[in-house]
């Protein structure tokens, strides 16, 4: 049977193509791990509006890449932050939780690079195809979407790595280097606090908000006190409310500097939009962790 708290995600990925407006300053072509020969996508990018909030979502990313958002040399704290927007793996919300995360990153001074990291691959139609992969339910997609959610890792990653390489370039402290992801986003997130692989990937903060944890070893805290943030809706209609509260206990218990926003009411995939519900204020809220630990 399908689990009734992916219906809010079929909304989310259903919509129909249309072409993309404002570009990034630039886009960086990131080296990444390699996709398996067996690992094909057609047709390329695909720009959709989503029927959720009316802003547009991408499907079908072959090829990771980063859009850099500089903020003015006179602003500029000498933090990154990279972005990994959510879609359940299927898509990215480019806008909700990228370029408007970005925004608010550049007119607080952080340079801010939102993240496209490798999808599963979809047609014109992912949501449609999406639902089609629920009836197998929630454990199949997972088992199916795990080559997939490996690629989406390394990808953040190798966006820590860019981001570090070229610390200079980008005028940023290499020691201020950070990610922050949104549900499958916010596995990429906390996924690189996890399993970071060398010094150059290791991120020096980490905020997964509303994060799909369960496909991680997620009770096991960073190996080195990553500072953590996290942030989710008791309302979460994927329950993900339940996975962001056991990663705080457990994170703590094992001595990881980490906290946690738990609001009342919000629901899932708030991102940067403003509902009149206790979720809008995360923003600010992770604006105070940032400036509690000198990022």
């Amino acid at each position: 049977m399908t689990n009734p708290c992916y219906n809010l995600l079929i909304v989310l990925l259903i919509a129909l193509p249309v072409t993309l407006g404002a570009q990034a300053p630039e886009t960086v072509a990131l080296k990444s791990a390699p996709a398996a020969a067996d690992m094909k996508w057609e047709g390329g990018e695909r720009t959709q509006i989503s029927d959720w909030d009316g802003l547009p979502t991408v499907s079908n990313v072959s090829e990771p890449t980063l859009a850099v958002y500089l903020p003015e040399p006179s602003k500029a704290t000498g933090t990154a932050l990279i972005i990994a927007p959510g879609g359940g793996f299927h898509t990215l919300s480019i806008d909700n939780e990228g370029r408007h995360v970005a925004q608010w990153c550049v007119e607080h001074g952080i340079a801010a690079f939102v993240l496209k990291y490798r999808l599963v691959p979809t047609g014109e139609n992912p949501g449609q195809e999406f639902v089609q992969k629920l009836q197998s339910g929630q454990e199949e997609l997972d088992r199916q979407m795990a080559p997939y959610i490996e690629l989406a890792k390394a990808d953040g990653l190798s966006a820590i790595a860019h981001v570090r390489a070229n610390a200079a370039q980008y005028h940023v402290n290499p020691g201020r280097i950070g990610i922050i992801g949104f549900s499958a986003g916010g596995t990429v997130a906390a996924a690189a606090a996890l399993e970071y692989t060398a010094e150059a990937n290791r991120p020096d903060f980490t905020a997964p908000i509303y994060p799909a944890l369960h496909v991680l070893d997620y009770l096991k805290a960073p190996a080195d006190k990553i500072p953590a943030f996290l942030a989710v809706a008791n309302d979460d209609q994927f329950g993900f409310q339940v996975q962001t509260q056991q990663a705080y206990s457990a994170w703590n218990a094992q001595g990881n500097p980490t906290t946690m926003q738990l609001y009342p009411s919000g629901g899932h995939g708030f991102g940067m939009r403003t509902q009149g519900k206790p979720t809008d204020a995360w923003i600010d809220a992770f604006a105070a962790w940032l400036g509690y630990y000198n990022f």
